[in-house]
């Protein structure tokens, strides 16, 4: 589902020159429905677009979103990246294309592709279709070659003007004397040295990555000595391959020039830093680069010497500060890794502190940092993918591959991506067929999923070669979670019996094994929801009460919200509607903090028939509830799960709302209901000051107040 609440990332440092280049931008973007921005790589192509992007904001409703091409390697993976920067998720098993050009077709919004050239076919495709099919989208690419999509237009940047026509000081000049304000506090351009500093720029061909590298320098060398020093340098290298355009020699040998002037440590230091992808931490930095020549002491130091340097990018977040190599700099400092025969030993170092962080938060999830772990765990998402694909391409890390898929769980469903998940599972699994403890897992995950996607002929095979497995080799928590997920799929198969008897079994052999955590207390609440579904009230409340009180003593948010929905059910069927309504809102805005579509959309429905009750019934308003529920099915998959037990609510208040509303108000209500995106229905039916709303306001059907059922004439 869409949610337009994200910003573009704030400006580090500030932004010098390029007028021209913003004009021609601005004049473009309001026609052109893809502008694709060109250039060598340290040209400032991303600085530009993102500066033009913000500067358009305002004319797109459903704002502007930055996709960071550049982290993605797996083009089967671009799709669901640029699924994850819209925020916009989805749970069935649908290609993640099909997904964006449903969610997107309605939509006016701006897309930044940042970084295409590794993946320009992929990119292309892509691009080709969503502009088919959402006639609102613009793409703003920026990449070193054109995408070659009909329509496209280009603006190709080229270096900073180091002069103007009549001789003054122009945009590189003045970048260099910004930067180098940041290195050396009170520097500024003077009669003594401003010759020598366009003299500096002009030989760096007014490239501002080389310019800003040059800035850096400031700290230990004067402008004249930075220019020698470079002279020497570029003394060296004329005899290179001619092959290679000028500007581009111009930027290898300044990258060149500034990493030779970096200590041996700092050195080291980039090359170990380039294995990772997007930003990092303090603490995952320290575990992959400390040893073999770096002390866990100096390393603070050494980030902060290379910022300082500008070869490092520092990003502060809610969570604390991260790290960032830009593509250009990690490029080179992997190509160094790899002289240093340090890339495998460096990738395997980072591909255990992920798993790590898998863990971590597979742990932490059954708690009260449950938000927490989901935002960090989406903040790693680039570098686990990277670890999952190293995985999966180096032979015998086929069973780290398994276990890392299968650790990640409880992002997979607990944050929406689904898709993505099997996508990894169902390639661990087809290379490591062994009967292992991560195979079995990988498996019960798969079957998990599957069912949340009602692929029974998926779940099914899968959850009972993991039952198989377990009786084999004699693996009780993966017997326990397979006879558990089996009732999963027995339950929305609507065999209330079988599913009672398969969570009951599941739940004696989690205690048999002192397993609690978010899937034991499912369990519990799947229990409950069984029990319900047949009438059994008092036996299913004693269950959610278990989760009730489970949930409270372990600060869990997650699976209580799925009780919650429980709870409300059991409340409706009782008669007690206003705690029935306090129940599914709470459920709402649980799930809606954790993006989790399927609670959501339960909640809603719920909401919607309890519309229908009461003394004051509003059959428009529960209309629009199952207008936006149906839209929100869409993204989790078959509706109810194909179950009738699940579709009780639904069909009750389809049934009233048809006899009670024309047949005009029937369909108009539901049609404004499916025109609310995610955060636009959690706002309806919690009020926005519950909720993050859109930057550019909700849409006209969020505006109408809910209880007040409009006229003909207001319909019209």
């Amino acid at each position: 589902m869409f949610s337009a609440t994200d910003r573009l990332p704030a400006d580090l440092t500030s932004f010098v020159g390029r007028e021209a280049e913003l004009a021609g931008l601005a004049g473009l973007l309001p026609a052109g429905r893809l502008v694709t921005v060109t250039g060598p790589g340290g040209v400032g192509k991303t600085r530009l677009a993102l500066r033009a992007a913000a500067a358009a904001a305002s004319r797109f409703a459903d704002g502007v979103r930055l996709v960071e091409v550049g982290a993605v390697q797996d083009p089967l993976l671009l799709g669901h990246a640029v699924l994850e920067a819209l925020r916009l998720t989805d749970s069935t098993a649908r290609p993640p294309t099909d997904v964006l050009v449903e969610q997107l077709a309605d939509r006016e919004l701006l897309i930044v592709l940042d970084g295409c050239e590794h993946l320009v076919e992929p990119c292309a495709e892509l691009v080709a279709t969503l502009l088919r099919a959402a006639p609102g989208l613009r793409v703003l690419a920026t990449s070193r070659e054109t995408l070659r999509v009909p329509g496209e237009h280009r603006m190709p940047i080229a270096p900073l003007p180091v002069t103007a026509p009549d001789g003054t000081p122009a945009e590189a000049v003045r970048l260099f004397a910004d930067r180098a304000v940041a290195v050396l506090p009170g520097f500024e351009l003077t009669d003594r040295n401003l010759a020598e500093v366009t003299r500096l720029c002009r030989r760096l061909d007014g490239i501002p990555l080389a310019v800003e590298l040059a800035a850096g320098r400031l700290r230990a060398l004067s402008v004249e000595q930075i220019a020698l020093r470079l002279n020497d340098r570029f003394r060296l290298l004329t005899g290179g391959d001619r092959a290679t355009p000028e500007r581009h020699q111009t930027l290898r040998t300044t990258i060149g020039w500034s990493h030779e002037l970096c200590t041996p440590k700092e050195r080291l230091t980039w090359a170990r830093l380039s294995v990772f992808a997007g930003s990092f931490d303090l603490e995952s930095a320290e575990y992959v680069c400390v040893g073999e020549g770096l002390a866990a002491d100096e390393l603070l130091d050494l980030i902060g010497e290379l910022i300082g340097k500008s070869v490092l990018l520092r990003e502060d977040g809610e969570l604390g500060v991260r790290y960032r190599l830009l593509d250009t700099l990690r490029e080179y400092g992997a190509q160094w890794l790899r002289a240093t025969g340090e890339e495998y030993r460096l990738r395997c170092r980072h591909r255990d502190w992920y798993l790590g962080v898998a863990s971590w938060g597979e742990i932490e999830w059954f708690g009260p940092r449950q938000q927490e772990t989901a935002e960090r765990t989406r903040l790693a998402h680039p570098n686990l993918r990277t670890a999952l694909e190293f995985c999966l391409a180096e032979p015998g890390e086929e069973q780290l591959a398994l276990l890392l898929a299968g650790t990640l769980w409880f992002y997979w469903v607990g944050s929406g991506h689904l898709g993505e998940g099997r996508h990894w599972l169902d390639r661990a699994l087809a290379l490591a067929p062994e009967p292992t403890e991560a195979r079995a897992k990988a498996l019960w995950v798969t079957g998990y999923m599957a069912t949340l996607q009602g692929d029974l002929t998926r779940a099914r095979p899968a959850l009972a070669e993991c039952h198989r497995q377990a009786l084999e080799t004699g693996d009780d928590r993966a017997l326990a979670y397979a006879v558990h997920r089996q009732g999963c799929a027995a339950l929305i198969g609507d065999e209330l019996g079988r599913a009672t008897r398969l969570f009951e079994d599941a739940l004696w052999h989690y205690d048999a094994i002192g397993e609690l955590n978010s899937n034991v207390v499912m369990a519990m609440f799947e229990l409950g929801v069984a029990y319900l579904f047949q009438g059994e009230t008092a036996s299913g409340m004693r269950w959610l009460e278990r989760v009730r009180e489970t949930c409270e003593e372990h600060g869990e948010q997650w699976a209580y919200a799925y009780g919650l929905y429980a709870m409300a059910f059991s409340s409706w069927t009782g008669g007690e509607l206003r705690t029935a309504r306090a129940h599914a809102r709470e459920c709402v805005r649980l799930n809606h903090l954790f993006r989790d579509l399927l609670g959501v959309v339960l909640a809603l429905d719920m909401l919607a028939v309890l519309e229908t009750e009461g003394p004051a019934p509003d059959l428009y308003e529960a209309r629009v509830l199952q207008g936006a529920a149906h839209r929100i099915w869409r993204a989790v998959g078959k509706p109810f799960f194909g179950s009738t037990s699940f579709n009780g609510p639904y069909r009750t208040c389809e049934e009233r709302t048809g006899e009670g509303l024309t047949e005009q108000e029937f369909a108009e209500a539901f049609a404004l209901g499916a025109a609310l995106d995610l955060d636009q229905a959690a706002a309806r039916v919690l009020g926005r000051e519950s909720v993050e709303t859109p930057r550019n306001g909700p849409s006209p059907a969020a505006e109408r107040p809910r209880g007040s059922v409009p006229t003909a004439g207001q319909r019209e």
